[in-house]
């Protein structure tokens, strides 16, 4: 594999997290824990977007954002990874497209809060998305029924999985709506307190963090 690439075994299941984690937080380390636990990933990786093309205000400096996600998701899991911006990718279907073909025989699942698959039939190719891989939906604070009202959730109602550890075993179109204990914490609000300021400040790694994340993720295609 090349420098800069984490390394998978054929049979092994990735989960991916995308989005600008501008900054990542509280929220991006527990809805990961969670998924770990309930959707039986061998691992979990981070991608940190290089920009996001549905967001007018660009995020921070790659290097900070990175910086600050490795600091706060330390888990020997989850990789925090560049891999968009070393793949030359801004969509999340050509960025799975990508994966798939230099991963032979890894399953990867799509990981997203739950206010994400509201905005989801917003996303380019999205339904490419639903069709090319499993779906994990992880509840966020204030989004349960949007998500569930979506017009993605309307669309394949059919293909939606019972439990989260049957989902990477089911042949895409395949998703599931995963109940999680909520953790409020928001890139936004962060900003907003001013404790991210072009990629500088914010607290550090919380008590805790070494052992063991997730916001809503968006990407360059995602809000």
């Amino acid at each position: 594999m090349r420098q800069g690439f984490p390394p998978a075994l054929p049979g092994m299941v990735i989960g991916l997290l995308g989005g600008s984690f501008d900054p990542a937080h509280e929220g991006h380390v527990h809805i990961t824990r969670e998924a770990l636990k309930r959707m039986g990933l061998d691992r979990v990786w981070w991608l940190i977007s290089p920009g996001n093309p549905l967001k007018a205000r660009q995020p921070a400096p790659l290097a900070a954002r990175m910086a600050r996600a490795k600091a706060l998701m330390r888990h020997p899991k989850v990789a925090v990874t560049d891999l968009e911006s070393r793949l030359g990718t801004r969509y999340t279907a050509d960025t799975i497209t990508r994966l798939k073909a230099l991963y032979p025989g890894v399953t990867f699942v799509w990981l997203m809060g739950a206010d994400n698959l509201a905005g989801f039939h917003r996303w380019d190719r999205w339904r490419a998305i639903m069709e090319s891989v499993p779906v994990g939906v992880l509840a966020r604070p204030g989004a349960g029924l949007r998500a569930r009202l979506s017009p993605a959730a309307q669309i394949y109602a059919g293909h939606s999985v019972g439990r989260g550890e049957n989902l990477a075993r089911m042949r895409p179109p395949a998703w599931v709506f995963v109940n999680v204990p909520m953790n409020d914490a928001s890139s936004s609000e962060i900003r907003a307190r001013g404790g991210w300021r072009n990629g500088e400040g914010g607290p550090s790694a919380p008590q805790g963090a070494a052992s063991g994340p997730l916001p809503p993720r968006i990407f360059s295609d995602r809000k």
